[in-house]
């Protein structure tokens, strides 16, 4: 890969970005799409860096470069960069290959991050924060997190000079309805990514979506970062209105639980007895927190946190609580602890692990992410657990007592696959989940998986895996939606999380279940760092803290590897489906 122009100090630009994402807690945010077709990369940064106090979002651009609509010279676009103006009052990146000039929106539809730091990948801009990625032919989101599409405008070339000029509608595509009717089980990132892209791709026919929540699909990473803080509020109200789904004609149904599928008459049916027949069916029914089983867990001051109504619960909660205890060091345990914190409770943390987070990250960087917290005036009880909760205090099994009057269960979540189950589908004895094959269909023909439930097999680590990640999900749920309509796309995605926690961000691309070496480049300390994950001296992951573009240029590193086996077949694929077995369906 190579690096052509831009800023002089990437790492000074990353750590930049970092600042702006947070003032940006309450920005703009939307929905994914995946392409499929991977292309050449060209990793370059924009010519021409905005402040690093600047903050970009769709109501409130920052204005800078030049004005494309009064004209630039055409020898002034550099091949290959993307490069920052604006035209007719809105922030736009221009992109010359060749003697071809794209104009697209410079703000991604996620939460707000300028795409003009982010990644040039072929035809597509791919956003610096949570890898977005977006087409630069006609601006549309082809890759989650983000949903919706941002800004094209038609490009006029004259006399060696480039126009920006009128913006250019989104194309619509129409495909015949067939099957003639989808019914999607779960209302998280995964369920509705999919009713967003079977629309998107043009798809006329009828679309169910049926979910247990109460609320509409909303933006579940936030509710234990800045939901939770009280610092992005805005962000968890659902992104998409009611009126959209009806707009969109899909049939979302609320405080719907299904308990049986029908596979022979292909139907579902409802908790109240009703059922609903299908063409094509995608179980989507995420996961749900382990619940502790030890005196006292049902008092009113015990918390979990999973749902946006679990979230205003807590805040509640903690409006009113001094003090806190955090049962479990996981990323879920420590967002909430961080962000009770910044609610300005005492909060202990109590956790099994000797060091927090370390099978996932390692030891290095789970001390590092304990002294973090403990810098921050949080107390760690490792090594423990609780074993009575009564009203003021939580009692540890050595027989040590934390005052509290606010406790938060965060223990992991166990996959929702009793529905399957009942179904008959091939289950993952190794890992949990519901396996699928390389296209995200399970052992049933017309019967899809995507989400925290899917055990597909990956073809980075030739193994197979279940993953709970909010992008993971997105991005299956719209292989899924393609596949359903007889794309037979492969799921190849790299896993993508984040986690924040104070001023500390950290971006995972791949999957490293087990390794056996870590290798820092950079520094912890000065939260400036590449941690890459390898076992058997054979890359497997890669995090990076505060450098955006590293991480982007790391998925990009795992696809080309994916690439050069395509064709091959993943051995864990034909090896471990010994270990799917499907259950005996129950009628």
């Amino acid at each position: 890969m190579t690096v052509v122009g831009g800023c002089p100090d990437l790492c000074a630009r990353d750590a930049g970005l970092r600042v702006r994402r947070r003032a940006l807690s309450a920005a703009a945010y939307v929905r994914l799409r995946t392409d499929g077709h991977r292309q050449d990369v060209d990793t370059l940064p924009h010519a021409g860096c905005p402040s690093k106090g600047a903050v970009m979002t769709e109501d409130n651009p920052v204005l800078s470069g030049a004005d494309f609509a009064s004209g630039v010279p055409l020898t002034s676009v550099k091949d290959r960069t993307l490069q920052l103006g604006h035209a007719n009052g809105e922030a736009v990146i221009l992109v010359r290959q060749g003697d071809v000039v794209h104009a697209v929106g410079a703000t991604c539809t996620h939460y707000g991050a300028p795409l003009a730091d982010g990644l040039l990948v072929g035809d597509t801009v791919r956003c610096p924060w949570h890898h977005a990625c977006f087409s630069l032919l006609n601006g549309e989101a082809l890759r989650a997190p983000a949903l919706s599409p941002i800004a094209c405008w038609k490009v006029e070339q004259r006399d060696g000079i480039v126009y920006v000029r009128e913006k250019l509608e989104h194309p619509r595509s129409d495909i015949r309805a067939t099957p003639e009717s989808i019914v999607i089980v779960g209302g998280g990132g995964a369920g509705n990514a999919a009713a967003e892209m079977l629309r998107q791709l043009g798809y006329s026919g009828t679309i169910t979506m049926l979910s247990t929540d109460s609320s509409p699909p909303y933006d579940r990473p936030n509710l234990s970062k800045g939901g939770l803080a009280g610092t992005g509020a805005a962000e968890v109200t659902p992104p998409r209105s009611a009126q959209y789904y009806r707009d969109q004609r899909i049939d979302l149904r609320l405080n719907v639980r299904v308990t049986r599928i029908d596979v022979a008459a292909r139907q579902i049916e409802l908790e109240d007895g009703s059922r609903q027949g299908y063409d094509a069916l995608l179980l989507a029914t995420g996961a749900e927190p382990v619940r502790l089983d030890l005196p006292g867990v049902g008092l009113p001051h015990v918390h979990y946190l999973r749902t946006a109504a679990d979230c205003d619960a807590l805040v509640a909660a903690a409006q009113k609580a001094k003090r806190a205890v955090v049962i479990g060091a996981s990323f879920i345990g420590l967002e909430v602890t961080a962000a009770l914190r910044a609610r300005k409770l005492d909060v202990q943390v109590v956790g099994r692990e000797a060091v927090p987070m370390e099978k996932i990250l390692g030891p290095q960087v789970g001390r590092f992410i304990q002294s973090l917290h403990e810098k921050h005036g949080v107390r760690f009880h490792l090594g423990s657990t609780p074993a009575l909760i009564d009203a003021d205090a939580v009692t540890l099994s050595n027989g040590e007592r934390l005052a509290a009057d606010l406790v938060v269960v965060g223990v992991g979540v166990r996959p929702n696959v009793a529905l399957a189950q009942q179904a008959g589908l091939a289950i993952n004895d190794a890992g949990g989940g519901v396996c699928v094959d390389e296209y995200l269909e399970t052992s049933t023909p017309g019967i899809y998986v995507a989400g925290d439930i899917a055990a597909w097999p990956d073809p980075l680590s030739s193994e197979r895996i279940r993953v709970e990640h909010w992008v993971v999900a997105q991005r299956q749920g719209q292989t899924a939606a393609r596949n359903m309509l007889g794309a037979r796309e492969r799921f190849t995605a790299v896993p993508f999380f984040w986690t924040e926690q104070y001023d500390f961000g950290l971006a995972y691309v791949g999957h490293a279940e087990r390794f056996d070496t870590v290798d820092i480049e950079g520094s912890l300390d000065g939260h400036d760092c590449k941690i890459t994950y390898l076992r058997d001296d054979r890359k497997l992951a890669v995090a990076v803290v505060h450098r955006d573009l590293e991480g982007l240029r790391s998925e990009v590193e795992f696809e080309r590897m994916i690439d050069a086996n395509e064709g091959t077949p993943v051995a864990c694929h034909e090896v471990d489906m010994a270990l799917c077995q499907p259950r005996e369906r129950t009628l």
